[in-house]
């Protein structure tokens, strides 16, 4: 039998085309449900215990440890990260501003994408982050920044005189009883994918050990373990941080509007949430927990992008409405056929494109100001024709005319032709149909 959390965690699957997504709900501080979804066939077996990259609720952790040095006396926040981080371009940017992502940094470190690249060492990290991509003063707006977290896990590991990870384990993970968060994907994960958006396709992600940067998006966890951190997030613990140094990260700075001192502050149906969203290729998540009902949820998917990170918890509060109902998506099995291979990706039809998708063994048209789904067609067999199954074209033949090199030049329907740029008015139509 199902629960209304289930028809929501359906519905954020549906939506996001995501390949598995698996998510938890307290109530009061209390886990009240945990549901899984898996659309890929190659991994059957995920469930309540399998572990995903949380990416930026990472920092969260940071954040706390940089709190904890400051109530332990050992810095304050107005300290420019250079009095523990000599070497670094931005040695003027105070840890609150960076914190609070108000510091000015460059939003990733120079270099290859970190998040999809072996990570270097905190001396590379230095020597190739200057101060020149620097965008901006500090104070003058909020730019959310990688690097300066990166910075802040850095201050953690040289006050503790340990890495950054070792830290994480011993002062937060240990205390709060979080046994299945890790820095590496344990043996029970799940895989990153990414899904294509014509073809409906499932493609591996990296893994990645980020190295100087994991304190900006590391982590692995499940969905138990962090909504004990979020109930943590909103009530505190006597060994690890207290309330009100909770309170004060949650409080939105000017410039931030929704970002405090490391948390994100969400505003939805007149209740406040506060936590972080994450992703890392092939992952995405989203943690946020009531400060004022100890309500919380944790939403794990295996897919770069889809989920809707600020909106899931809304939805499986029972705060915002789900996305439309229908079938739940599944990725395309088997590989997609040459005819329709040929055809996939962005037509106009005049100057209005469209989104010409393969799902469910169906070729799908997509008006993509709308998002509506507008026609659909079956592939005959043996050829480059179609025919329509719903909307406007059914019962018509689809037909891609192919230039002398088998090219596909473009695609008719009766009198409609969709090109691949817009149409020229000063120019005739190809087929020379009106």
């Amino acid at each position: 039998m199902t629960t209304p959390y289930d028809d929501r965690l359906a519905a954020l699957q549906r939506a996001g085309r995501l390949a598995s997504v698996s998510a938890a709900v307290a109530r009061a501080g209390d886990p009240v449900w945990h549901g899984s979804l898996v659309a890929d066939p190659a991994t059957p077996d995920l469930g309540p215990a399998t572990s995903y990259r949380i990416g930026s609720i990472t920092k969260t952790l940071t954040a706390v440890l940089v709190l904890q040095l400051r109530d332990e006396g050992r810095i304050d926040l107005a300290d420019p990260v250079g009095r523990f981080v000599p070497r670094t371009g931005y040695a003027e940017a105070t840890l609150r501003d960076l914190l609070a992502h108000t510091a000015g940094l460059q939003s990733e470190p120079a270099g290859s994408w970190w998040e999809r690249s072996p990570g270097v060492g905190i001396d590379a990290l230095l020597a190739a982050n200057d101060g020149a991509g620097r965008v901006a003063g500090a104070g003058e707006y909020f730019h959310y920044s990688n690097l300066g977290f990166a910075l802040l896990g850095e201050v953690v590991a040289r006050l503790h005189e340990a890495p950054w990870w070792e830290v994480v384990r011993a002062r937060l993970l240990d205390p709060l009883g979080m046994g299945a968060t890790t820095y590496l994907p344990p043996e029970d994960h799940a895989p990153g994918r990414s899904v294509d958006h014509f073809a409906h396709t499932l493609s591996p992600e990296p893994l990645t050990d980020t190295g100087a940067m994991a304190p900006a998006g590391q982590l692995w966890s499940t969905p138990a373990d962090l909504l004990r951190w979020a109930d943590f997030l909103v009530t505190g613990h006597p060994g690890v941080l207290s309330a009100a140094t909770l309170a004060e990260m949650a409080t939105p700075t000017v410039l931030g509007g929704d970002y405090g001192l490391g948390l994100r502050v969400l505003a939805v149906e007149g209740r406040t949430l506060v936590g972080h969203t994450g992703s890392m290729p092939g992952f995405q998540a989203s943690l946020f927990a009531d400060r004022a009902s100890r309500d919380a949820v944790a939403v794990l998917a295996n897919a770069t992008t889809g989920l809707d990170t600020d909106a899931a918890p809304g939805v499986l509060l029972g705060l915002t409405p789900a996305p439309a109902g229908g079938a739940p998506w599944r990725p395309s099995a088997v590989p997609v056929p040459d005819p329709v291979a040929a055809v996939l990706g962005v037509w106009f039809w005049g100057n209005t494109a469209f989104g010409f998708e393969w799902t469910g063994g169906e070729l799908v048209v997509r008006d993509l100001r709308s998002g509506e789904v507008e026609d659909r067609f079956g592939l005959r067999p043996g050829g480059d024709a179609f025919t329509g199954t719903e909307g406007y074209h059914r019962g018509e033949t689809l037909r891609a005319v192919r230039r002398p090199g088998g090219e596909v030049s473009h695609l008719e329907c009766a009198t409609f032709v969709w090109t691949r740029t817009p149409y020229d008015p000063r120019a005739p139509i190809p087929g020379g149909l009106a």
